[in-house]
């Protein structure tokens, strides 16, 4: 019994998984052997079919072309969809794209709306978020040196930033930039600015590669340096000193999004390793699940899986009903505990399939590398804990001041 399932829910979930297996599934083995521009002609295909098939951007509502769903019937489809490393993808409802729509639906101008929202949430074109710098440590976005100054009716953007995902071969970047220096709280010295690629200035040094691997296209973390780089005052997101804000409101959905697609990368890994155990011979008719240890690690992920994702959809619902604001304790706890069991289940399922599970044979290797950053980006496990941490005590009249 799914005590968060809906109407609505139960019609779309079986279609949304037909498609997976169908059309999805037996594209995977080519995401191991080929770059990934090579399959996005495969996917482009698939995506058509979903278009067609009237889900499509399951996140929006229905006015923006959308299925309506809320944060929490979203959040069991994004379980769904992660099962795959192109679930979000053929769906347009990947990261950072998703982010990205959300924030300009609710912060742009109508002529951003128009200009860059529009072919954004057709899937015409794909967007990056360029925030992190290599100069700070991430965990105190506060510390940025990357400048926005305004001269007439332009910014021109000087700075250096790395980890702005899927920026090759993407059409504009969302850059975060200090455009108020002066300001008397360090949360309002910061911009949220729309910079097309094309923009001279905009240099893309490198894609980073990733525990041996560079990547291409959307899977890709990328190294940019604005140089002089100058867009119209127009391209500014709300109001200037707005940046922490919006990043804060764009980061409570987010991590109902991220935390639910590692779910269903556990559930993907759970399984994987269950068949594993179940058919490995390891001689004279014994099986590989008959060993006291495997028993043990597939109950413990059994149990912390089913954990995470209640957890994960009480969060969810709190936000429905009462907003990000009042769930904060909710997102920074399931930040962190997801993080940790998505990283046990692959662990353990790597482990069972013994020298296979590290090659590139399976999906296991692939998400391990991909995936081993869930414990540092949007805010470090550390950083979570200690946070949640303040909070609780505080309530019990321990008061702790950062330092």
């Amino acid at each position: 019994m799914n005590l968060f399932s809906t109407e609505k829910l139960e019609a779309i979930y079986p279609k949304i998984k037909a498609i997976l297996e169908e059309e999805i599934y037996p594209l995977e083995s080519k995401i191991l052997t080929l770059p990934f521009n090579k399959v996005k002609i495969e996917l482009d295909k698939v995506r058509q079919i979903i278009k067609q098939k009237n889900l499509w951007n399951p996140h929006l509502s229905e006015s923006h072309g959308g299925l309506g769903l809320s944060l929490t019937e979203f959040g069991q489809i994004s379980e769904l969809l992660g099962s795959t490393p192109f679930g979000h993808y053929c769906f347009n409802c990947h990261a950072p794209d998703i982010g990205n729509q959300e924030l300009l639906l609710s912060h742009a101008s109508d002529a951003i709306k128009e200009e860059f929202l529009k072919p954004l949430i057709d899937g015409d074109i794909r967007s990056c978020f360029s925030m992190t710098e290599p100069e700070f440590a991430g965990s105190n976005p506060v510390n940025m040196a990357t400048t926005a100054v305004r001269e007439g009716n332009h910014y021109n953007i000087n700075g250096h930033k790395w980890f702005t995902t899927a920026a090759d071969g993407a059409s504009f970047a969302i850059v975060m930039a200090v455009t108020n220096p002066d300001a008397e709280s360090p949360y309002k010295r910061a911009s949220m600015i729309v910079v097309p690629i094309d923009t001279p200035g905009f240099n893309m040094v490198r894609n980073i590669s990733i525990m041996g691997e560079e990547g291409e296209g959307y899977f890709s973390h990328a190294e940019i340096k604005y140089e002089n780089c100058k867009v119209p005052v127009e391209n500014l997101i709300s109001n200037e000193g707005d940046g922490f804000l919006l990043a804060q409101e764009r980061l409570g959905p987010g991590r109902i999004h991220h935390c639910m697609r590692w779910l269903g990368i556990c559930e993907r890994s759970f399984d994987l390793m269950c068949k594993r155990a179940a058919t490995r011979d390891l001689g004279n008719g014994v099986m590989l699940g008959e060993k006291q240890t495997i028993q043990h690690w597939i109950a413990e992920s059994r149990a912390e899986i089913n954990a995470a994702r209640y957890m994960v959809l009480h969060t969810a619902k709190k936000i429905d009903e009462f907003g990000t604001k009042e769930a904060r304790n909710e997102i920074s706890t399931i930040k962190f505990f997801v993080a940790k069991v998505l990283m046990q289940v692959l662990d353990r399922a790597i482990q069972v399939h013994g020298a296979l599970g590290i090659t590139d044979d399976l999906l296991l290797s692939f998400w391990y590398r991909h995936e081993r950053g869930s414990r540092i980006y949007d805010g470090p496990d550390e950083v979570h804990k200690s946070a949640l941490a303040r909070k609780i005590l505080k309530g019990y009249g321990l008061n702790i001041k950062r330092k």
